[in-house]
């Protein structure tokens, strides 16, 4: 794992020196937030969604650097080794919080490498199949299928550690059906490998897919949210549908590295919640797919903890296999 990751970071910044306009705009005054997922995914979307708002508030150029793979860890990585002088963030998912537990070797430490933020708005995951290019149209049809043809249905996920992926393995462990992961950086390569008919089921969270749902692209057969969502009526939930504890939301967090002075922690904190006090971004957030969601440093602190000790009971208690 750790010789991999060491090769995948020194590509990723190899690849990182050919965007010589983007790294020279991102010194000086401007701020660079890295997103540890591929575009498309639901950490970058709310990410792009905020940097315009960040900007007026800030009145400094907020650069989105996408630094994907091994799970969100060589995003999280670069971002945990960036100088703490207020010119790097990190925007993550749930995979923050969900990797020391699944991981053997987790590349970073979630408790001292990072200055908390705040907790940034929650999306929904969904479960959605491509009925045109696999015949399945519902989740009572996966479940079937599954039952009759144990080895025959895989499932795309935005990558292991993801809140989409566990979903989707605490749903095989439950029925007590197989279908097999075929991980991806980030929400936007799991879903266009649905639409290109890849994979027979995508799991993932809610921004990235709902156009296409919405559009008739894909179906949603799933959603793991209290009610129906206000702009996707036609889609179940997994409660109606008789599966309540399939309730597990990617969250997200905004990070600065460890050693981040209180100063520009309080202010990009005060930012956030300017921003997100904006009845235009909450709309925004509405029709994008998030439940709104901002809280303090103290807040996402507390709630980091509790995520992590959560995820690593779920994930010995479900049986699923530590990645090396």
């Amino acid at each position: 794992m750790k010789r991999w990751l060491n090769a995948a970071v020194a590509a990723t910044a190899v690849a990182c020196l050919t965007l010589g306009a983007t790294a020279a705009s991102a010194q000086g005054n401007n701020i660079r937030i890295i997103v540890p997922f591929a575009p498309a995914g639901s950490s970058d979307v709310l990410a792009r969604l905020l940097q315009g708002p960040l900007q007026q508030e800030l009145k400094q150029t907020v650069i989105i650097e996408n630094h994907a793979g091994a799970g969100s860890n060589i995003g999280t990585v670069d971002a945990a080794r960036a100088k703490p002088d207020g010119s790097t963030f990190l925007i993550s998912s749930s995979a923050f919080v969900v990797n020391p537990g699944l991981y053997k070797n987790v590349p970073y430490k979630y408790d001292t490498d990072f200055e908390p933020i705040a907790l940034l708005p929650v999306a929904p995951n969904v479960f959605a199949v491509n009925s045109a290019k696999s015949g399945i149209k519902s989740l009572a049809d996966v479940i079937k299928t599954a039952k009759a043809n144990p080895q025959k249905l895989n499932y795309s996920s935005p990558g292991n550690g993801t809140t989409p992926q566990l979903t989707m393995e605490l749903f095989k462990l439950k029925l007590g059906i197989n279908l097999t992961n075929i991980p991806y950086n980030g929400g936007g390569p799991a879903t266009q490998a649905l639409m290109g008919g890849n994979v027979d089921v995508l799991s993932t969270a809610l921004p990235g897919a709902q156009s296409h749902i919405k559009g008739g692209t894909m179906q949603g057969i799933a959603l793991t949210t209290e009610q129906r969502w206000p702009t996707l009526p036609n889609v179940p939930t997994f409660k109606e549908l008789g599966y309540p504890e399939m309730s597990l939301n990617t969250e997200h967090f905004m990070l600065a590295p460890h050693g981040t002075s209180q100063a520009i922690i309080d202010k990009m904190s005060k930012a956030l919640a300017a921003v997100l006090a904006r009845d235009d971004v909450k709309k925004r957030l509405v029709e994008l797919g998030y439940l709104h969601v901002i809280s303090g440093p103290a807040e996402a602190k507390a709630r980091i903890a509790k995520d992590v000790a959560f995820y690593k009971d779920l994930i010995k208690n479900a049986k699923i296999p530590q990645v090396q």
